[in-house]
């Protein structure tokens, strides 16, 4: 079992900038996909941005220019570097590890964007 440590959520205002981090608590398989969804009061859960064990990267046109994520693979860790947020970016944030076709999730972390 792998366990997802999140942390780096927060309050920030708008135009503000986050970085979420997200750790496995063990070496992972070498082919994986490890990216962030979010999930807002009401609202169903979405993605927001993944990254392949190979660097390739895939974006929510909702953060796109304004959202960069990114790996270690050393240290089994991914980022989310967050800038430019906006009110609608309010939501708690999920780690996911995908390996084949088993997900690992995180335990979440709150984002909050408010003046």
């Amino acid at each position: 079992q792998v366990q997802l440590v999140e942390s780096g959520g927060g309050l920030v205002q708008p135009g503000g900038s986050l970085r979420l981090s997200c750790a496995a608590s063990r070496n992972i398989f070498s082919i994986n996909i490890m990216g962030w969804y979010r999930q807002a009061p009401g609202k169903q859960r979405e993605l927001v941005a993944t990254v392949t064990s190979g660097g390739s990267e895939d974006y929510a046109d909702s953060v796109k220019g304004r959202f960069t994520i990114s790996r270690d693979n050393a240290k089994n860790t991914v980022y989310l570097q967050m800038n430019s947020l906006k009110p609608e970016d309010t939501a708690v944030y999920y780690c996911n590890l995908r390996v084949i076709s088993v997900d690992f999730w995180g335990q979440g972390t709150q984002v909050t964007v408010s003046s």
